[in-house]
């Protein structure tokens, strides 16, 4: 496809999409759960199916050399397909906020102003990896009344346009317009370049994957961006806590899956129980081959765990997002510089504290800076289906419109209702 082509392809694509979303817009919440519903079942209904399209990706990610981390995250397992086929029941069984109006309030004129839940039009989705982002944005643009139009990546194209013939089926099953979920079936990157330069039919863009992406986007987009550029997480042990949960939680926040923008690349531990807690978890990590990049206090204390992995940490490793089975580890002195440390070297994403103590748990929630923050729970729970929302279309560390998870509400808009008998300003 070349370039004159490719600018026609998403011309089409974002004046299907505009005149899709104005009958999303007015589409009964019946109508939207049934396609909900559908593509739930349509996706175990064809889980095989899409195992061997999901197969022909993985096959050329692999020849190409394609990191593991990279690798895990463009597979579609059973249990990954069935969780995004949960995610839609539970869409479809949430409360429809579109034409909600809250806030109404009387005013001395006699008119009564508040503000009414609208789709926001034409989302762009720009993603890399996950073929299950495709059904996440799906089901959320459904719900929310919105159209979109996605664009996966190149390595995850045959999963991606399976998954996006699933997703029209079950729209045309329920009645809506196909063209209210469009994957972009061209693997040129023009194709990025158009998208995001189409305010004339695109509301906002929302880009999903690496750093270099999120930042070429943010730099070249002509409309608005929901965007977070990496997961530094943290997870602070606090003195006083319970040390026992706190080497589970620890465990989970970084083990559970290494590859997530949630996992915790960062382990900080209070002086008063570095002690006791890091020989602990310090075995733990051993034991699952986890990489330790340890400030000089910690490797006093992790030195004589054995078969751990200890590296002497660099200012970088503060700051690093590592998608891998390495974490850093830091003894400070106790909550305050925790806060400190967390809110000047973390991208502001998730970060959360292990305590017994009421009032450091407080200050944590107040003062820690991040789209999500956690108290005695591990920094693997910030996700839009952990977190009620059915599905997330990603997280947002922006501190405008949408902040953490971005469920139904984030893909909507607020605008003023006015109701009045008659009433003139005088």
């Amino acid at each position: 496809m070349n370039a004159l082509n490719v600018a026609e392809y998403t011309h089409t694509l974002g004046s299907q999409a505009k005149a899709a979303s104005a009958l999303m817009a007015r589409a009964p919440a019946a109508v939207k759960n049934k396609a909900l519903r559908s593509l739930a079942r349509l996706l175990r209904e064809h889980t095989a199916a899409l195992q061997v399209d999901n197969a022909r990706d993985l096959e050329r990610a692999r020849a190409a050399g394609l990191a593991e981390p990279l690798v895990d995250r463009l597979t579609l397992t059973p249990k990954v397909l069935d969780t995004c086929a949960e995610g839609c029941e539970q869409l479809a069984a949430m409360a429809d906020v579109i034409g909600e109006i809250i806030g109404m309030k009387q005013q001395p004129s006699g008119i009564r102003v508040g503000q009414m839940r609208v789709p926001i039009g034409v989302f762009g989705m720009i993603y890399e990896s996950r073929p299950n982002v495709t059904i996440e944005a799906a089901s959320l643009s459904i719900k929310s009344g919105n159209a979109c139009i996605l664009r996966g990546g190149s390595e995850a194209i045959d999963s991606n346009k399976a998954l996006a013939r699933l997703v029209q089926l079950a729209l045309a099953e329920a009645g809506l317009p196909q063209d209210a979920v469009q994957l972009v079936q061209t693997t040129d990157r023009e194709a990025v370049g158009q998208l995001i330069t189409m305010p004339q039919f695109v509301d906002v863009i929302i880009p999903r994957g690496g750093k270099g992406l999120i930042e070429r986007i943010s730099r070249d987009a002509k409309v608005p961006v929901i965007k977070h550029l990496d997961g530094n997480c943290h997870t602070y042990v606090d003195d006083p806590c319970d040390v026992a949960m706190a080497v589970k939680v620890a465990d989970n926040a970084k083990t559970q899956k290494y590859s997530p923008c949630n996992a915790s690349e960062g382990l900080l531990v209070a002086r008063g129980v570095a002690p006791e807690f890091l020989p602990l978890i310090g075995a733990v990590y051993a034991a699952k081959g986890v990489e330790m990049r340890v400030c000089p206090e910690s490797r006093t204390l992790l030195a004589s765990v054995a078969g751990a992995k200890l590296v002497d940490a660099t200012e970088q490793d503060w700051s690093e997002e590592y998608l891998a089975p390495i974490i850093s580890i830091k003894v400070v002195e106790g909550v305050d510089e925790a806060i400190a440390h967390i809110n000047h070297y973390s991208s502001h994403h998730t970060d959360a504290i292990l305590t017994t103590n009421h009032v450091h748990a407080q200050r944590f929630l107040r003062e820690v800076d991040s789209a999500s923050v956690m108290v005695n729970t591990s920094t693997r729970f910030a996700d839009g289906f952990e977190f009620g929302l059915g599905a997330e279309i990603g997280i947002s560390t922006d501190k405008f419109h949408a902040r953490g998870p971005v469920g139904i509400e984030g893909l909507t808009s607020l605008k003023y209702v006015v109701l009045g008998e008659g009433e003139v300003r005088s």
